[in-house]
């Protein structure tokens, strides 16, 4: 039986077979990040690069899919190691950090990119360089109880501000919250080529279509 026998059955099969020869960008690894690249591994998906120069650190593991004897490592080669022991799923893991002059070598032509970078100089560097080389992209963030998912034509870089800020709220609830409507917004591009926006607040457990 098949690991993904239950997806099958909500999919269809000629959407299981796009969803299996669809490569994925993953820009991050962090509590986005990881959380869609194991969501979309474990949806079908098989064709995955995740990028993140980071390590994992102790604060991470509630938000983020990591053990404490992960602490330390890149989480990266973590998120990689971890989904091809459960699911047999080879993920392309770049421990770089992706920069405007480097995206083109990260960034794979053919790929659907999926931007969670935590900071506004990375976020750009992926919007300029998808709208520059015609790549389809989706935009994931967070801030306090919001979360956001839009394609790039939409999409505005967020000020630097608060970039350097680590002591950040987060509810993990959100993150799983925004990481479920970013992976359907996907499986729903790969499936129709419909690009949907979407706002999601945790407060008062909203999702909005944006327009």
């Amino acid at each position: 039986m098949s690991i993904f026998f239950h997806e099958q059955l909500y999919r269809t099969s000629e959407i299981m077979a796009k969803i299996k020869d669809f490569s994925i960008t993953i820009c991050g690894a962090g509590a986005l990040g990881a959380n869609i690249t194991e969501n979309l591994a474990r949806s079908g998906f098989t064709k995955l690069r995740a990028i993140d120069r980071d390590r994992i650190e102790e604060r991470n593991l509630s938000t983020q899919p990591y053990y404490r004897s992960d602490v330390g490592a890149f989480k990266a080669k973590i998120l990689a190691n971890s989904l091809y022991r459960a699911l047999g799923v080879t993920v392309d893991a770049q421990t770089k950090e992706l920069t405007a002059t480097n995206a083109a070598q990260l960034i794979s032509l053919n790929s659907l990119v999926i931007d969670t970078f935590d900071n506004s100089i990375a976020r750009k560097a992926v919007k300029d360089y998808c709208e520059n080389a015609h790549l389809p992209c989706l935009h994931v963030g967070l801030a306090g109880d919001y979360a956001e998912v839009i394609w790039n034509q939409e999409y505005r870089v967020p000020s630097p501000a608060n970039d350097d800020v680590c002591d950040y709220p987060l509810a993990r609830n959100l993150v799983t919250l925004a990481v479920a409507v970013a992976c359907e917004t996907i499986v729903t591009f790969v499936a129709t080529g419909k690009q949907n926006n979407f706002t999601v607040t945790l407060a008062d457990l909203v999702i909005h279509s944006y327009c």
